[in-house]
């Protein structure tokens, strides 16, 4: 592996009020100044919009603190080529952090339009224009646990085949390995991809159980809890998530040729968890204690009464569960916050952002 550094360098991070995104862009001027980041999010009102506004906000209060670092950014569509290459052509990245991404599992069975315009042709105008530029020296992407589709074999591997998504928002983020696996072999372009295995935390995705369970425990309606309660999920704080991009970052997969004289890709591909999968309904009694301890919910909350066990949803996997070792191996960095601390800190956050 080669190490690089980060500072003094141009990072276009896409994505960038993304709750992955700009947890990254505060993290990289906190650590890494002076550098320089280019952001871009299309803004979609897929979930609500002034979270993301609340993000990019809390960037602009960072960037007051480092004077010689610089955040330009772009609102617009990775789908949009003209933009992309403009941005490449302008700024010239030596890294870049593809997070702009269309989420959801559930939400690809009622909107597939946005995963194929987002996920596979946003994706390959970053690999186009990475092709095209010869200062990349490491594209970093987002990919997901949910490649892993209904594989028995846990905990999963990235070893492991992962031919059978069972969601087309499974399906676009392995092709983005496969597309990335095609031009670092092609055109030696250093790739990462990562594997999130259920990311959560302040300012999260509303879509996302713990912070739609909270939203409707708050309004006094019944939660439903998938699989009869048998799902186990492997929650990973967000901090863990980005210190974990920021050293990946920082190490390219190394350029060699094979035997033919042929370039080997520069590819690597790893999972980052919490190795440590957590059954739903522990998960929701945490979060319950942690709302009750934040005095978002009243001390006498009855959750019983607000609680269903419902069979589960198409789309969705039974377990996620992450072996971490090549991470620890090769970065020496393993996901470790309790769930008790993360929720702690998402049930704070709820209070102060909904002024409950």
């Amino acid at each position: 592996m080669n190490k690089i550094t980060l500072q003094n360098k141009t990072v276009f991070i896409t994505g960038s009020a993304g709750f992955i995104g700009s947890n990254l862009v505060l993290e990289l001027l906190r650590s890494q100044s002076p550098i320089h980041i280019v952001g871009l999010d299309n803004m979609n009102d897929y979930y609500d919009v002034s979270i993301k506004e609340w993000r990019l906000k809390e960037i602009e209060k960072e960037l007051e603190n480092h004077k010689d670092s610089t955040y330009t950014f772009y609102k617009d569509d990775l789908a949009n080529k003209e933009i992309i290459d403009e941005i490449f052509n302008t700024y010239k990245p030596q890294i870049v952090v593809n997070l702009g991404a269309q989420a959801g599992v559930r939400y690809s069975i009622t909107n597939p339009d946005a995963y194929i315009q987002s996920n596979m042709i946003g994706f390959y105008n970053i690999l186009e224009a990475c092709r095209q530029d010869e200062n990349i020296e490491h594209l970093v992407y987002a990919s997901s646990s949910s490649v892993y589709g209904s594989n028995k074999k846990v905990p999963y591997s990235t070893e492991d085949k992962v031919d059978n998504p069972v969601s087309l928002y499974a399906a676009t983020k392995k092709s983005n390995e496969l597309m990335a696996h095609a031009y670092s072999k092609l055109y030696n372009i250093p790739s990462t991809g990562l594997r999130f295995f259920t990311v959560y935390g302040p300012a999260g995705r509303p879509d996302m159980a713990y912070f739609g369970f909270t939203n409707k425990l708050l309004k006094g309606e019944t939660i439903q809890i998938f699989n009869y309660g048998n799902c186990k999920r492997d929650f990973t704080y967000i901090d863990d998530i980005v210190e974990g991009v920021k050293r990946v970052m920082q190490g390219t997969p190394e350029k060699k040729n094979g035997e033919d004289g042929l370039p080997i890709p520069p590819y690597a591909i790893y999972n980052i968890g919490n190795h440590d999968p957590v059954n739903l309904l522990d998960f929701v009694d945490i979060l319950q204690q942690e709302l009750i301890r934040a005095e978002v919910l009243p001390k006498d909350y009855d959750f019983e009464a607000h609680k269903k066990l419902v069979p589960m949803q198409p789309g969705d996997v039974p377990i996620t569960y992450a072996d971490t070792t090549p991470l620890q191996r090769d970065y020496g960095f393993k996901p470790d916050t309790p769930l008790r601390q993360g929720l702690r800190q998402f049930a704070q956050w709820y209070k102060e952002f909904y002024n409950v």
